[in-house]
């Protein structure tokens, strides 16, 4: 399996993928405060009447009411007594639970450990510590439950002090204190109180693996997991999750194909790992291996694992047909906290299909957050409806920085500058982040609004917003665009200077070789593409139409080469690249075998582009004719561009004026006004003394008001650019400015 990152933040996979550290030593004596009976309960004694002298205060009448209890067995009665003491303090009625306490004829050591745990489940630690003090009676439950207690508040240090205090430890104890240390982020100290745990057993060994799998310590994790003997469900799932969470879905998957068994948590946890790491087409397989070879059944949180899926693979039938199936098995039901209902929300909106996004949308107001908000937004933005966008934009009851930036990108992606430029100036500064910064500026390159982008980036800097890789990558496209070298040294130094812990960027990387090439700099781009760690097909593209543009064909073609001999398949944008380096060189034989092999072995449809590169390659070589053959034997109807090429290549001799004259034929009847493709034939004419001809379609060019537009060229100098167009009289500086050249 071929591993790649995604540009996206790695959520949770599970909810309940192990089990939770904050609940863990609590469930251990789960004994002393659960309800063993439905609130209200039954009984031949009037417990409605219990409760009302017991919400007023009224003990000594309560006493009566207890020593009404049907049962004569002393023991019976307290337990029944502190079950509903427990019962109280789960729903809230915390006084009335003290006030029983209070009003009991008899207690036990559980009875006090109930009242203790009500506190501690309320949290009344205060409560619980001066109730503690005072209990006449003790015992390891006791002990326990005030260190998770202390545990649970933060207070950690109480926590120690509690457990070095007890006099009696049970495992439970040690295991308390591990959860305890590992919650408040001493992991070390966790490990050290889990290796002189005397008697450990699964929940031990499953404590601390999941401690170093939260933080990622999955190294450490994999330690213990090899020793440990006793493995459950949750070990293995709680190793499947963290791998995930780190993105090493290859060693995930390992761990789960070899599970002895496996639950709606494991295979849960197996498919969000798929989908959140970008491996959407595995987690649609695995669902469905799950639900023909294993009897677990799908939880909410699986199927918000195959919503995400869904989205990422685009396929709008595929996520149709999962919440059809969610409706026919009701397993819409299990969306107790609306995640499910949100996650379909951003799967319609990412697929397009916004019209049922808004529909599960407005059918469920009440479940929708931020996060439904700004999929509707963003995907009434894809949609090019910027008008609902904008409407819902604008009933957002909190706007977040997400909105914003999205809405603000969906302007400048259709061209509409300033409103973009307004809503940025609404937003409030403290929303302006890296990410909204950077959008403005890839925005204003996309209109090819340049110096617009580069001012952009100066006053993000004087706002001291710390720019990201993103920020220079677009930027280093822009200067590219331009060619402006001393711009882009210049934000290079700056971006290996204002990012502290500079790691090999793939995005950043190819937008460096791309400008440097651009540039003129293709040795400083070979650098960088040398010293890459990994390559994708951009940054072979790249580094080869760089070279093929710098002349340095055999090198292109070499490289090339190297990029089959490991494995990357070239794409159009390859051919492209060879085509053009052939075409600069004069490699007939060798551009025409490159063709056949795109389309042949790779199954790649020429474009115009490459058509172009041809007609170029065989014009370059003399072979004008050859390249009108071609032309007229294309399995496309030849454009303007196809028919300006060729005439280009007869100027290239300015001998083939018959074939310019056909070209030009077909050419002025597709575009009239072609200025390029009558001066150029106009010179031909001229190259070949037939200059009535020169005469009679000079005339034609004023009479249709066809006018070429002068050539220019620019020298950069101490920031400013000066601009000369041909025929212009030279500056003052002029002659001081050609010697910089």
């Amino acid at each position: 399996m071929v591993l790649h990152h995604s540009p996206i933040l790695f959520p949770p996979l599970m909810r309940g993928s192990s089990f939770s550290l904050r609940r863990f030593s609590l469930s251990n004596h789960s004994h002393s405060f659960k309800p063993l009976f439905p609130f209200p309960p039954k009984h031949e004694f009037d417990e409605s009447q219990l409760f009302h002298y017991l919400t007023k205060g009224l003990h000594h009448e309560a006493r009566k009411i207890l020593q009404t209890f049907p049962c004569k067995n002393p023991h019976t009665r307290v337990v029944h007594w502190t079950s509903l003491l427990t019962n109280y303090a789960r729903h809230g009625y915390l006084q009335q639970a003290r006030n029983l306490f209070d009003a009991m004829p008899h207690r036990n050591i559980v009875t006090h450990n109930a009242m203790l745990s009500a506190y501690l489940y309320n949290g009344m630690i205060r409560h619980a510590q001066w109730f503690f003090n005072d209990m006449p009676e003790r015992n390891v439950v006791s002990w326990t439950a005030m260190l998770s207690g202390y545990a649970d508040s933060g207070k950690i240090e109480d926590a120690r002090k509690v457990f070095d205090e007890m006099p009696d430890k049970n495992v439970v104890s040690w295991n308390s204190m591990v959860v305890g240390l590992i919650r408040n982020g001493n992991l070390d100290e966790a490990r050290m109180v889990f290796e002189r745990t005397p008697f450990k057993n699964v929940v031990s060994w499953n404590a601390m693996i999941e401690g170093y799998v939260e933080s990622g310590r999955m190294d450490e994790a994999r330690a213990l997991f090899d020793q440990m003997g006793c493995r459950n469900v949750v070990t293995w799932t709680s190793m499947i999750s963290g791998y995930c969470r780190v993105g090493d879905v290859d060693e995930a998957w390992c761990l789960f194909r070899i599970m002895p068994e496996k639950n709606v948590v494991s295979w849960t946890a197996m498919i969000g790992g798929f989908a959140w790491n970008g491996f959407y087409q595995e987690a649609v397989l695995l669902f469905l291996q799950m639900m023909t070879l294993s009897e677990a059944k799908p939880n909410g949180e699986t199927f918000v694992s195959l919503a995400y899926a869904c989205a990422g693979l685009g396929f709008p039938c595929l996520g149709k047909q999962l919440h059809a199936q969610m409706i026919v098995n009701s397993w819409k039901f299990d969306d107790y906290d609306g995640r499910l209902g949100r996650s379909l929300v951003r799967m319609y909106s990412v697929c397009g299909l916004v019209d049922s996004a808004r529909s599960l949308f407005d059918g469920d107001l009440k479940n929708c957050d931020d996060q439904s908000f700004n999929s509707m937004i963003n995907g009434y933005v894809q949609a090019g409806q910027l008008e609902k966008a904008r409407e819902l934009f604008d009933t957002v009851p909190i706007r977040n920085k997400i909105a914003w930036t999205c809405m603000i990108s969906g302007y400048l992606s259709d061209g509409q500058v300033l409103k973009a430029c307004s809503l940025f100036d609404d937003m409030p500064d403290s929303d302006k982040d890296s990410i909204a910064w950077t959008s403005m500026i890839y925005g204003h390159v996309q209109n090819e609004l340049i110096a617009e982008a580069i001012n952009l980036f100066a006053e993000m800097m004087a706002q001291g917003v710390p720019p990201i890789n993103s920020t220079y990558a677009v930027l280093f496209g822009a200067v590219g665009s331009v060619a402006y070298l001393d711009l882009g040294l210049q934000l290079h130094s700056m971006q290996l200077k204002t990012i502290d812990e500079y790691e090999h960027d793939l995005h950043l990387d190819n937008s460096l070789i791309s400008m440097y090439a651009k540039c003129g700099e293709i040795d400083d781009a070979y650098r960088i593409f040398s010293n890459m760690t990994c390559r994708d097909k951009i940054s072979w593209n790249s580094m080869i139409m760089g070279l093929s543009d710098h002349g340095r064909a055999s090198e292109a073609l070499k490289m090339y080469e190297n990029m089959l001999e490991l494995g990357v398949y070239p794409d159009a944008v390859t051919f492209l690249g060879v085509l053009t380096a052939c075409a600069h060189a004069g490699l007939v034989d060798k551009g025409w075998e490159l063709l056949s092999v795109m389309v042949n072995d790779y199954d790649l449809q020429p474009g115009l582009e490459h058509y172009i590169s041809i007609i170029n390659l065989l014009g370059r070589a003399g072979r004008v004719k050859d390249a009108e053959e071609f032309v007229l034997r294309l399995p496309v109807e030849p454009n303007h561009a196809i028919w300006g090429a060729l005439i280009g290549v007869c100027g290239l001799s300015k001998t083939d004026a018959d074939v310019a004259r056909r070209a030009a034929k077909r050419l002025l009847e597709l575009d009239p006004l072609n200025a390029p493709g009558h001066v150029t034939l106009c010179n031909i004419y001229a190259a070949n003394n037939r200059h009535i001809e020169e005469t009679s379609l000079r005339r034609e060019m004023r009479m249709k008001g066809v006018r070429k537009a002068p050539g220019c060229s620019w020298i950069l100098e101490k920031g400013s650019v000066h601009v000369f167009s041909s025929g212009d009289r030279l500056d003052p500086q002029g002659e001081d400015m050609l010697l910089l050249i």
